[in-house]
């Protein structure tokens, strides 16, 4: 059984996990906060929205870092401190959006939830992935998506790979030149899941958070599943990290929704693994 190392407490809820220039980044919906954390455990609010709900994070070529706000359905984009906003994605999302996987040339593929999912969570509607070109106009991307969430991009930037929690499976487009999504396939159906946040490993593996268990899975394209590890409370996300990119970042939270706020009860936990990260985030 894999052994579970505490990083951090006092989450409301944590998402978007990223690894980038040797610390960990995430989201805090209820805290409204972008935080960066150490190796050695230390905390930095990298950025405080306000009101506003941060999710999906990610990187311009350039370094400045992009912020998805999930009610103002807007990406964010922060340079030397000064927010402003990159991408309007109201033509595009029907209700909050949420994660969010940026390209090498700074293209980013950002999901929302498709419907107000915290007071009709039986009904589930179909949500069109936004896709926001690196001058901030947004494009129509991939629709039918039942609930896409963590995406990942491969190592060699012509495949995207978007989890559907409500869909119960990882959906696959090729990219072209441009970025521009091609026809959806099935690249693994997860019947007993429901994938979350998400990350790539250099064997081809998707290790999700399964927010149908309180634990986190690695998966190949077909639907195989290799690993599963179990989690103190329910994963929401994961990524890989590290200075050799085999630690496994877990969020986790007692449950979801605005019931969260001010509550402080989530964690982030760390377990080492065997194939260290490849592709993006």
């Amino acid at each position: 059984m894999a052994q579970l190392e505490l990083v951090l407490n006092d989450l409301d809820f944590g998402e978007g996990p990223r690894w980038h220039d040797g610390r960990l980044w995430y989201s805090d919906f209820y805290q409204h906060r972008v935080y960066a954390v150490s190796p050695d455990g230390e905390r930095e609010t990298v950025l405080d929205l306000g009101g506003e709900q941060p999710s999906g994070l990610g990187w311009m070529p350039d370094g400045s870092l992009l912020v998805v706000a999930m009610v103002a359905r807007q990406v964010l984009r922060v340079v030397d401190g000064e927010v402003n906003i990159h991408a309007d994605l109201s033509g595009v999302a029907t209700w909050h959006c949420n994660d969010m996987v940026v390209a090498a040339d700074g293209t980013a593929y950002v999901g929302n939830f498709g419907w107000d999912i915290e007071t009709d969570s039986g009904h589930p509607q179909a949500a069109t992935l936004a896709v926001v070109r690196p001058d901030g106009t947004v494009d129509v991307g991939p629709g039918d998506l039942l609930f896409p969430n963590g995406s990942v991009i491969t190592p060699d930037g012509r495949t995207l790979v978007v989890g559907e929690t409500f869909g119960r499976r990882y959906t696959a487009f090729n990219l072209d030149r441009n970025g521009t999504p091609g026809p959806g396939r099935e690249w693994a159906p997860l019947p007993q899941s429901a994938p979350d946040g998400c990350t790539m490993d250099e064997a081809s593996g998707i290790w999700f958070a399964d927010v149908a268990t309180s634990g986190v899975l690695r998966v190949l394209e077909g639907g195989e599943i290799t690993h599963r590890i179990e989690t103190p409370q329910q994963a929401f996300a994961c990524t890989l990290g590290g200075d050799d990119g085999r630690t496994l970042y877990i969020l986790t939270a007692p449950g979801a929704g605005s019931v969260r706020a001010d509550t402080g009860d989530g964690c982030i936990w760390a377990t080492r693994v065997d194939d260290p990260h490849a592709g993006r985030p």
